[in-house]
């Protein structure tokens, strides 16, 4: 299939997607894959943090409310944290606040939260593409651009 009859499939929608990533790992696996010269979807924007325990909720509230269709929170693995236990506080976070979003309307499947280390480019580079193809089948997220303008 040629790229201009897939591009008339999907309606010409990219999906937007805000990354969350930790200095330490996952922002240095990215960092990798493209120092490798790793081809994948150019879709992700990223934000860097020292840690993911380290991430407000309200950030990524705000990344949708800001035009965000997808949102990746990605760090250390478990017992690899600069910081000791930051990954931990975070996948606690992660679970408690996948309710929350169901709660606000908000569909759980544009949140996604995966470990990436430091030499995992390809692992990195895989995610971005699945990622993109996920939120992109789900189609824009215009819901909660909705519940800002209310306000």
């Amino acid at each position: 299939m040629s790229s201009h009859t897939q591009h008339e499939q999907t309606g010409g929608f990219e999906p937007k997607i805000v990354a969350f990533v930790c200095n330490w790992c996952t922002y240095a696996g990215a960092d990798l894959a493209g120092t490798s010269r790793m081809e994948y979807k150019p879709n992700v924007r990223i934000i860097k943090l020292p840690c993911t325990g380290r991430i407000d909720p309200l950030f990524i509230i705000k990344a949708f409310e800001k035009g965000a269709d997808g949102v990746l929170v990605s760090g250390c693995h478990p017992g690899d944290c600069h910081y000791t236990t930051g990954n931990y506080h975070a996948r606690r976070r992660w679970i408690a606040f996948k309710n929350l979003m169901d709660f606000v309307g908000i569909d759980s499947q544009r949140l996604h939260f995966s470990w990436v280390s430091a030499s995992e480019a390809i692992k990195w580079v895989d995610l971005v593409n699945n990622i993109t193809d996920e939120v992109k089948k789900l189609g824009p997220f215009v819901e909660y651009k909705s519940l800002g303008d209310r306000q």
